[in-house]
């Protein structure tokens, strides 16, 4: 996958990802919305070893801005015509600047138009609102809470939040913007 609109870009990640992959990945501050406030511990090696052997339906992808990389997306299709997504913007310095919806919006549109998907699916902490204003705002729609159903790095109880986006309802909430 290779998407760009204007300064935005968004491909598949390489070899030659594998250290900043590794460098947000062992970054608290990055992954403690995914339950790993000290981070993945995970080494280059480990990272390359993942990115080679990534089955066909797997995708890591790199999000940039004018040619640097600023965050990661993942995405993995399901049979039945669904792909579960995620996002990662890892450079602090470019949130609350609308690139979440951006990408997000790259990404919906290819997965729905040119991969024929119809549902999207996907998941995030309950206490991370701004990811839940980007996903609603996206079109998104919450299909259950999970209250206290995971322990994070530390053992600290933590509950997740599932979303889901139809084609018909993206197709729909795009006609209306």
């Amino acid at each position: 996958m290779h998407l760009i609109k204007d300064n935005l870009v968004i491909r598949e990640a390489t070899a030659d990802d594998a250290q900043i992959l590794c460098n947000w990945w062992n970054d608290g501050m990055i992954m403690a919305h995914a339950g790993y406030p000290e981070g993945l511990g995970t080494t280059v090696q480990e990272t390359l070893d993942m990115l080679q052997t990534a089955a066909g339906c797997n995708h890591r992808l790199i999000l940039e801005i004018d040619g640097m990389p600023i965050g990661e997306m993942n995405f993995r299709i399901f049979a039945g015509h669904c792909a579960e997504i995620g996002i990662k913007i890892c450079n602090f310095n470019h949130h609350n600047q609308g690139l979440g919806s951006a990408f997000l919006t790259m990404l919906i549109s290819s997965l729905f138009k040119q991969m024929e998907i119809q549902k999207i699916i996907l998941d995030t902490n309950l206490k991370n609102y701004r990811a839940q204003h980007v996903y609603e705002k996206l079109g998104f729609r919450k299909v259950a809470v999970h209250h206290d159903s995971w322990r994070n790095q530390l053992g600290e109880l933590q509950s997740s939040v599932d979303y889901e986006l139809t084609k018909e309802n993206y197709v729909i909430k795009a006609s209306a913007d």
